[in-house]
């Protein structure tokens, strides 16, 4: 665990006595857009009575922000209170060594006296690490497969190590942050509760699904599913707060984690994987992967019941990191001027009047923004756009040729800002063809792109034996596999990629490699059941710049089916002789030599 400074330890002495600050309870759903809440009044066909009492009862930011459009970097951001940019953790699938340097506000409340834990969703690192970030009880689980825990459903210890429930994953999450708050009634706690919903894959059973009959997409019954799940599980976590006289006592955040993925055309493609998720965005333009206000504003509520006024709509901007200020200015901490938030409750309660920000920030890879007051700008790749959002809340009208001093003052903001960041700069990368044409539709009233385009530049399907590869081509020379970068894949790395695997972990991934650039290399696997590559299952290392074969041999610890293997390769030319993984069964363990192709 990360040190705080000694005033914290002090401050918590005080207040041992008699500890009546208050407990804090953040829920952060998943690729959740904004018009998904009833209290929204925008869409007609949701289910969400809980969430509704809690904005009745308490604040709706109509102007709620996360600080990416992406999953990683807005949890980054998050639970550390700052913008992730400052410690690298830019976007998903890049390392988390400056998240894992990071004090989060789960440490932070430690430190001062608070019980601390989290269920769902973490992403951030490897599930057995999670202790490490400050959370003493952890009940992970974000699919319907064995999670991992340190605490049982009913409250009791365990020793950490999977856990076996048989509840849907969105319902043993409610069920752990009701066993949570009932093992740590009589003391402050901080608790996380990260539900994976409506995010893909789309997996609601049947008492979920039957709240919606009728004619709809069926990506879309999925989704309205899965978050009347998550309401339901609120209602039980807030039944168990009245039980314990605690409600009086609990600041509860609830907040999107970014907006919903549209994929443009919202297909209602078969299946449950990815795609669109059934969420939507209305009335902002835009999606998941944009700084358009469809990718960053979000639902976003604020409940302590007789502290905060119920019923408020808050129009004022606020923003994810504003939560770790507001915890841990409760807790009775001392500033850290290394936060970028700031503590809201003296601005939701009317004891401020002022805006609790001047200006708000973002940077994702090749786009980056600023909201100051009501305008914001906005820029990707080359293209630049200056949105009124007072009069033009869907940023469709671009007035930037109309205000070129606003736009001007605001650009330079942004640039001061960006100079912080880690690596510093406006992008960090080119725009991708997909993001052109997403700012071509959403932002320029360009058509739609086709729906399901034939091929995509650097998307090559070439195989051998079973090896595909992305971003590069492969060819057979003097026994080895050599692996050219495609020019058109715009910067992305070539890798291969093995599907169709069972190979019972834990498992060693073996490789011969010759790469005479060198570079940053990564395994990265998928389990059975899992939809998607959890960027906590990617292991990454340096391969040294040589003309010679290198072995390589790399751990992959979960003791589950892999079933799903890629190679991520140094950017450049690279060749391979040799590849296997070895599972803890012989029978399951695989070996590709290209000495001779069979």
């Amino acid at each position: 665990m990360k040190p705080l400074v000694a005033i914290a330890l002090l401050l918590f002495a005080a207040t041992a006595i008699a500890d009546e600050r208050p407990n804090v309870l953040v829920i952060f759903s998943d690729d959740h857009g904004y018009s998904d809440l009833g209290s929204q009044g925008v869409q007609k066909d949701l289910k969400t009575p809980h969430l509704d009492q809690l904005a009745a009862g308490g604040v709706r930011m109509t102007s709620g922000y996360v600080s990416a459009p992406q999953c990683v970097p807005s949890r980054a951001g998050l639970l550390s209170g700052r913008y992730q940019n400052r410690f690298g953790v830019e976007s998903n699938g890049l390392p988390l060594d400056g998240f894992n340097a990071q004090t989060t506000i789960a440490e932070r409340l430690q430190e001062a006296g608070y019980a601390t834990g989290m269920t769902g969703k973490w992403h951030l690192g490897p599930h057995q690490e999670i202790v490490e970030h400050g959370f003493g009880d952890v009940f992970y689980k974000n699919a319907n497969r064995p999670g991992w825990a340190n605490f049982n459903l009913d409250g009791t210890d365990r020793d950490a190590g999977p856990e076996h429930s048989k509840l849907y994953h969105l319902d043993a999450n409610s069920s752990a942050a009701c066993a949570f708050i009932r093992r740590h009634h009589e003391q402050p706690f901080f608790f996380y509760c990260a539900y994976r919903a409506p995010h893909v894959p789309l997996d609601a059973p049947q008492k979920y699904l039957r709240r919606f009959p009728g004619l709809m997409p069926e990506r879309r019954r999925q989704a309205l599913a899965m978050i009347a799940a998550m309401d339901d599980g609120i209602g039980q976590i807030m039944q168990t707060l009245r039980e314990l006289n605690l409600e009086e006592r609990t600041l509860i955040f609830f907040i999107g984690d970014n907006g919903a993925p549209l994929k443009i055309h919202k297909l209602d493609a078969p299946g449950a994987g990815p795609g669109w998720d059934g969420s939507l965005n209305e009335p902002f333009n835009g999606e998941k992967g944009m700084l358009s206000e469809g990718g960053i504003r979000v639902p976003f509520l604020a409940y302590w019941k007789n502290t905060l006024p119920a019923g408020l709509e808050y129009k004022h901007p606020v923003i994810s990191l504003d939560v770790t200020a507001t915890a841990t200015a409760l807790a009775g901490l001392s500033g850290d001027p290394q936060l970028d938030g700031v503590n809201l409750i003296p601005h939701l309660t009317g004891q401020l009047d002022a805006p609790p920000h001047e200006t708000l920030f973002w940077r994702w890879i090749a786009q980056s923004a600023v909201r100051e007051g009501n305008w914001k700008y906005l820029r990707g790749g080359k293209r630049e756009y200056l949105f009124n959002l007072a009069a033009d809340r869907e940023e469709k009208r671009n007035v930037i040729a109309d205000q070129p001093e606003i736009a001007t003052r605001l650009r330079s903001r942004l640039a001061r800002w960006a100079s912080e960041l880690s690596p510093p700069g406006l992008e960090t990368n080119a725009m991708s063809e997909t993001w052109e044409s997403y700012f071509d539709f959403y932002l320029d009233g360009k058509p739609a792109p086709p729906a399901r385009p034939k091929s995509r530049p650097g998307d090559s399907r070439q195989t051998v034996k079973g090896w595909i590869a992305r971003n590069s081509t492969l060819q057979l020379v003097d026994g080895a596999l050599q692996i050219t970068p495609q020019k058109n894949a715009r910067r992305q790395r070539p890798f291969l990629a093995q599907p169709g695997l069972k190979v019972t972990g834990p498992a060693t991934v073996s490789i011969d490699l010759k790469s005479e650039n060198g570079g940053g290399c990564s395994i990265a696997w998928r389990l059975d059941g899992q939809k998607d590559f959890p960027p906590s299952q990617n292991t990454s290392f340096e391969i040294p710049g040589k003309k010679n074969w290198q072995n390589f041999q790399v751990k992959l610890p979960d003791s589950e089916n892999i079933i799903h293997l890629r190679v991520i390769l140094p950017g450049g030319s690279n060749a391979v002789r040799r590849i296997s993984i070895e599972g803890t069964t012989k029978a399951s363990s695989r070996e590709w030599s290209f000495l001779t192709e069979k």
